[in-house]
């Protein structure tokens, strides 16, 4: 049976987040660690066609929004891109997905502590693993404590990280020189493609306000719109500060520097460079690992409700409606996490290929909802047409498996990791349904005998 029956008090989340903490959930996921690290390896590529490459690298996340946003308005879920897969495609698929993401998440939010940590380590030097330990158990006691409190934090780093880059981009905008940028396709439209797969990074997150649909107040309506206004503002912010990066540096220095946007920085408010870059890099590495450790608590509770992994993870606290028992599963696994290799490129792809998987698995959600489950399409507060959104969905589908082998062409080694867990996970789920069948036999058995 894959429908999850929702209901009992100790399943049942607390619809307290408001529109614009699902907007600040969406877009600070997006706009983390990429923002400050991307622009030079894809200026080394694309030079000053990377301001077209940003319009093009958004289409991927485009068509993934489109996706998300039609399936959170018609079956708004905590633990999202688990219950979707696990009832419109089949019970092992969104299993799959979600224990992959297990590995993918712990990675993500390694890697996002390291760079914090190197960040700051520029000013003042830290021992790696202590203060991670330290981070990752500040957002384990916000996420303890309720998913408003989660909220509300996001959006007050969100406000500081957007007043920061408008710092930046006000004082950078009067020491633009526009011939630094024109022409933006010097060499044709070959090398800005080529930078595409670098910049479609930027935009991943977008559709993070899907994963705690129970969590928000009218979610039909709320997460969609959400999603769109998220998408609309991370990319003005990354095309203001590109425009502003490439129109101080140039092409050929901004491929050559190690930290482009303290480097552009320092030539327009010059010794205030270090600490306002310092501090967004900051705040936006703290967001992104406040909403992962939200998103992953919530695939952890979905698992346990639907009863694939213990079920007392899929309970919660009654008063403020978390899932304490989740929320300490996943700050477990990130101890563990700490043994993982540094590597931010490994890491980096350990923790895109679950993601890539569960944006293929949402757009084939998408297509079954339309084919098989009319009712559900029926209940959609945002509904395309259907052969528009089949063939959405259908375009999804091809990008992300174009996504997940250009991920191959850079390390194998990564997806051989996350194979070897994928391994680990269909081991515990036929071992999980063996036990149940023998569980099943024993019950009717009994019942015989009383008869």
């Amino acid at each position: 049976m894959n429908k999850i029956v929702l209901g009992r008090s100790e399943e049942r989340l607390k619809r307290s987040v408001h529109l614009i903490d699902v907007v600040m959930l969406g877009a600070g996921s997006a706009l983390g660690v990429s923002i400050f690290s991307v622009l030079s390896p894809a200026a080394a590529i694309g030079g000053s066609g990377i301001l077209l490459t940003i319009g093009i690298s958004a289409l991927p996340m485009a068509i993934f929004a489109l996706a998300y946003s039609f399936l959170a308005s018609a079956v708004p879920r905590s633990g999202a891109s688990f219950e979707w897969p696990f009832e419109f495609i089949h019970p092992l698929a969104g299993y799959l997905v979600s224990w992959l993401r297990i590995l993918g998440q712990v990675g993500q939010m390694v890697m996002v502590t390291g760079v914090l940590i190197h960040y700051v380590s520029m000013v003042v030097p830290l021992p790696l693993k202590m203060t991670m330990f330290l981070l990752f158990a500040a957002v384990f006691t916000l996420n303890f404590i309720g998913v408003t409190v989660v909220a509300r934090t996001q959006t007050v780093m969100m406000i500081v990280l957007i007043s920061v880059f408008a710092i930046y981009v006000a004082t950078g905008l009067p020491h633009v020189d526009p011939s630094r940028i024109y022409p933006l396709a010097a060499h044709g439209i070959w090398p800005i493609l080529l930078a595409a797969p670098l910049m479609v990074n930027l935009f991943m997150g977008i559709e993070a306000a899907t994963e705690i649909g129970e969590e928000v107040r009218n979610a039909e309506r709320s997460v969609p719109i959400a999603i769109a206004i998220s998408l609309l503002l991370i990319a003005i912010v990354y095309f203001s500060v590109t425009f502003v990066t490439l129109g101080l540096l140039g092409p050929t220095r901004l491929g050559q520097s190690d930290a482009p946007l303290v480097d552009a920085a320092r030539l327009s408010i010059g010794s205030l460079a270090i600490p306002l870059i310092l501090g967004a890099a900051t705040v936006s590495l703290l967001k992104s690992l406040n909403a992962s450790f939200l998103i992953f608590s919530r695939s952890l509770f979905a698992m346990g409700r639907a009863g694939v992994l213990p079920r007392i993870l899929g309970t919660s606290e009654p008063v403020r409606g978390t899932p304490r028992w989740a929320v300490t599963v996943a700050f477990v696994c990130l101890c563990f996490g700490l043994l993982l290799p540094n590597g931010l490129i490994f890491l980096f792809l350990a923790s895109n290929i679950p993601t890539i998987l569960k944006y293929l698995s949402t757009c084939c959600c998408v297509i079954s909802v339309v084919g098989f489950h009319q009712d559900t399409y029926a209940s959609a507060r945002f509904r395309p047409r259907k052969p528009l959104l089949v063939v959405i969905a259908a375009i999804g589908v091809l990008m992300a498996i174009g996504l997940f082998v250009l991920g191959y062409e850079s390390d194998w080694r990564p997806y051989a990791l996350v194979g070897g867990w994928g391994l680990v996970g269909l081991i515990y789920w036929f071992g999980w349904r063996r036990s149940r069948f023998y569980a099943l036999s024993s019950n009717l058995s009994s019942l015989r005998i009383e008869t």
